[in-house]
């Protein structure tokens, strides 16, 4: 009896020493893997979820609501999904040559979300890990990007590469949109707001802002530069419109760089500032009428100002705009030939492309998704539910989206019919007409002896031109060298 008590004694003990250092205890049952996935993302591009109970998006497929951030979501739905748990190690950059830095500072991710110009960057570099061939597969009821991504941003993809390799292959879209002018109609006309003109016409002199980076900039340029020939009837009719537009869009000509520079230069003084964020709360508050956006930060621009009882306008430029989009691209260094974490990539994507994501996504954020969602109709509900008429509501149009969300000619599926002044505001920054889009053109990757023109181009816009100091101010500047030197050989003689 006493030396069952003594051996009861030790087992007690042997279990409290066991409990407080589980590492020494014996594994008999093997432990569960945890894919690491390392994400990198445009800051507050994402729904974070605690949404309001007011903000329930109730349509007629059910109602969607942002509980927990999608992070979370995610890494619950994939371990009830596949039965592996993934642990998302969540980062976030401000611009494209934030992301780029650092990965040439040694970071490393497995999934980054950069626009276009640096996707076809990290292409040409051969720094991307091709998407599977499991990915393509629409049999897969879980690959809901592949099922649901409009036909429309597909075509694109699949129309352009790098290097042989077309878009599609390398990387999947998130966001897109075009840019244009937000701008206030009580001070600006609709005819003034529509061109890029407006970037130098001296009615508005300090009262609008551009974009401080080169290539909206330069994109701009070159649309007031080539005004002339891209509203001619002879251009807006050839039966190559679409390419010769693209190509005159990208014009990096030694020529055109040097007239975009003397253009940029010339309406510095005309505008209030080249801004990267500002110009939404400047165009809330009234101190600016009209800003260079891009139209998913329109949106933003126009609600926050709707709040407020203060209503601003969305108009495109006559002459071209520019198509942009955000994309999901893998990193060879990140997934390093590693199946598992490819595959929570991917999953990953696929997560963010089911329509019911896709609203809260949008409607977090206030961009545009490349997914139309393909059978499922939630995705059409929602602009439904954001921009359609009431019953009874007069001076309506009909407004046709069948080319974001259907292959099919002639389909009255995708018709909404919406209050007239949404022609001129939020729904047409977020899902541009057909004829709009017929004018929007995506600015392509430059190769490096180009890039370096427009750079340098762009220094000399944003920096100190020595060309441009008048005479006056060189007399003043000799005048106050020379006092100096006389100040200073008369203290030596002292």
């Amino acid at each position: 009896m006493r030396k069952r008590r003594i051996f009861a004694a030790l087992a007690a003990v042997l279990a409290l020493f066991l409990t407080a250092f589980p590492s020494v205890q014996a594994k008999s049952v093997e432990e569960e893997p945890v894919v690491v996935l390392r994400v990198c993302n445009w800051e507050e591009y994402i729904d974070l979820g605690d949404w309001e109970e007011d903000e329930v998006i109730d349509l007629e497929s059910g109602d969607i609501i942002g509980v927990n951030d999608m992070v979370t979501d995610f890494e619950e739905w994939y371990r009830e999904t596949y039965g592996v748990t993934v642990r998302v190690e969540y980062s976030t950059f401000g611009t494209n040559e934030d992301l780029y830095n650092m990965l040439t500072l040694g970071d490393v991710y497995d999934l980054v979300c950069p626009s276009e110009y640096m996707i076809m960057k990290l292409m040409a570099e051969d720094l991307v890990q091709p998407l599977s061939e499991d990915f393509f597969d629409e049999e897969d009821e879980y690959n809901y990007y592949i099922q649901g991504v409009s036909p429309f941003i597909r075509g694109i993809f699949e129309g352009h590469d790098i290097n042989g390799v077309t878009w599609d292959r390398c990387a999947a879209g998130y966001m897109w949109g075009i840019t244009g002018f937000v701008y206030n109609p009580e001070e600006v006309s609709e005819e003034d707001a529509s061109t890029w003109h407006l970037l130098e016409n001296t009615d508005y002199y300090r009262q609008i802002t551009i974009k401080d980076n080169v290539r909206d900039s330069y994109f701009a340029a070159v649309g007031a530069l080539k005004s002339d020939l891209l509203t001619s009837e002879a251009f807006l009719n050839d039966p190559d419109y679409a390419e010769k537009l693209q190509d005159e869009m990208n014009d990096t000509s030694q020529e055109t760089i040097d007239k975009a520079q003397e253009f940029l230069q010339g309406i510095k003084d005309n505008l209030y500032s080249f801004e990267t964020d500002s110009g939404k709360a400047d165009m809330i508050t009234g101190k600016v009428v009209a800003n260079y956006q891009w139209s998913g930060d329109a949106v933003y621009t126009m609600d926050q100002a709707e709040e407020d009882d203060y209503y601003l306008n969305f108009a495109v430029p006559v002459e071209s705009t520019n198509i942009y989009f955000d994309g999901w691209v893998m990193l060879k260094d990140g997934i390093a030939g590693n199946a598992a974490r490819q595959h929570a990539a991917e999953a990953f994507i696929n997560f963010l492309s089911r329509p019911d994501n896709v609203i809260r996504n949008m409607y977090y954020i206030g961009y545009t998704s490349a997914i139309s969602g393909g059978d499922d109709e939630r995705i059409l509900e929602y602009v439904d539910w954001c921009y359609g008429a009431e019953e009874d509501e007069e001076d309506t149009v009909e407004y046709d989206l069948s080319y974001f969300f259907t292959e099919e000619e002639d389909s009255e599926d995708y018709i909404l019919t919406v209050p007239e002044e949404q022609l001129k505001r939020q729904l047409v920054a977020q899902y541009p007409s057909e004829e709009l889009i017929r004018r929007a053109s995506i600015m392509v990757y430059f190769d490096a002896e180009k890039n370096e023109a427009i750079n340098r181009m762009w220094i000399r816009v944003r920096c100190f031109n020595i060309n441009q100091v008048p005479l006056w101010a060189w007399i003043a500047i000799g005048a106050a060298v020379l006092a100096g030197a006389v100040a200073f050989i008369v203290k030596k003689v002292r």
